[in-house]
């Protein structure tokens, strides 16, 4: 389950309760979405109670890209570790392949809007990176947002300790990322779904954009097997071996999203929703875009 940006911080905690009594167990996080605290404060209370115990559950957190230089690492990931009130994390990766520059702003900008780079340099970071494995912060370390070159340069890096255990990226039929997906799985590297939904309640949505959610034919394939769309567009990515991971605060959704393992979409059902494929990218960061290590640049 992710807890995203845009949530307010009581209504975090009582998501995450939520979803651990609805039996969910992995919990995607990032520093950048300021809500860790209130994360680590829904874990502690259950844990407390005895519902779950920490080996139970698998946390994830982002080592978020002003974080990039390669001393900075360490402390990043030891702040969100604080915050969570945890002494390690499952995975944590980085978030984006673009470094920014250093300081308390997520978003370091030029007079034109454009952020301003760090010049680290990928390789660097990941070096670091495995530094948090050894030292027991993290039990394995992955990426978010790489495409297949950028991937293709850890993996090729000479004294390479470890490979990036997953890559989580957006992910719908609206973007079906078959060669991204094909690549990793190849490279034994997992596949996490970011914004499964097409991320509605994104504050930069325009009318216009498409609506999976509200989408004709998916609801068409959801009633057939008396699914709401959004179980719908869940059960798309299980079935392709790949790790979804849905956002939600409403109790009731939360529990919603978790019943889609008692159904199976047909062959023909999967393969039109990989139809509906029109390369739509919600998360396009258009900020970085001139960032020497903007990943949507590249096919995939």
């Amino acid at each position: 389950m992710q807890k995203w940006m845009e949530s307010p911080p009581g209504q975090v905690t009582a998501a995450v309760m939520a979803a651990i009594d609805a039996g969910y167990r992995h919990f995607d996080g990032a520093y950048a979405y300021q809500n860790e605290k209130e994360v680590g404060d829904a874990i502690q209370q259950k844990i407390k109670e005895g519902v779950v115990k920490r080996e139970d559950l698998f946390i994830v957190s982002k080592l978020w890209s002003t974080f990039h230089e390669r001393h900075l690492v360490k402390g990043a990931c030891q702040k969100t570790l604080a915050d969570l009130k945890l002494d390690y994390l499952d995975l944590y990766l980085i978030h984006w392949p673009s470094g920014f520059k250093a300081g308390e702003d997520l978003f370091p900008t030029d007079d034109n809007g454009m952020v301003i780079p760090s010049n680290t340099d990928l390789l660097e970071t990941w070096e670091a990176m495995e530094e948090l494995v050894d030292a027991g912060l993290a039990k394995a370390i992955g990426i978010s947002n790489f495409n297949h070159e950028q991937i293709e340069r850890i993996l090729n890096k000479p004294g390479l300790k470890y490979k990036p255990a997953n890559n989580q990226i957006e992910c719908h039929p609206y973007l079906i990322q078959e060669k991204l997906i094909n690549y990793c799985q190849s490279k034994g590297i997992a596949v996490t779904a970011y914004s499964p939904f097409g991320s509605p309640d994104r504050p930069w949505a325009k009318p216009e954009d498409p609506s999976l959610l509200d989408d004709p034919k998916i609801k068409e394939i959801a009633a057939k097997h008396n699914k709401t769309a959004a179980q719908v567009l869940l059960r798309f990515h299980i079935q392709r071996n790949v790790i979804v991971i849905p956002k939600s605060v409403t109790p009731q959704r939360i529990v919603e999203n978790f019943k889609v393992f008692d159904f199976e979409l047909t062959k023909e059902e999967m393969a039109t929703l990989l139809s509906f494929n029109r390369h739509w990218r919600m998360g396009i960061v258009s900020q970085a875009k001139t960032h020497k290590e903007y990943p949507f640049h590249a096919e995939y």
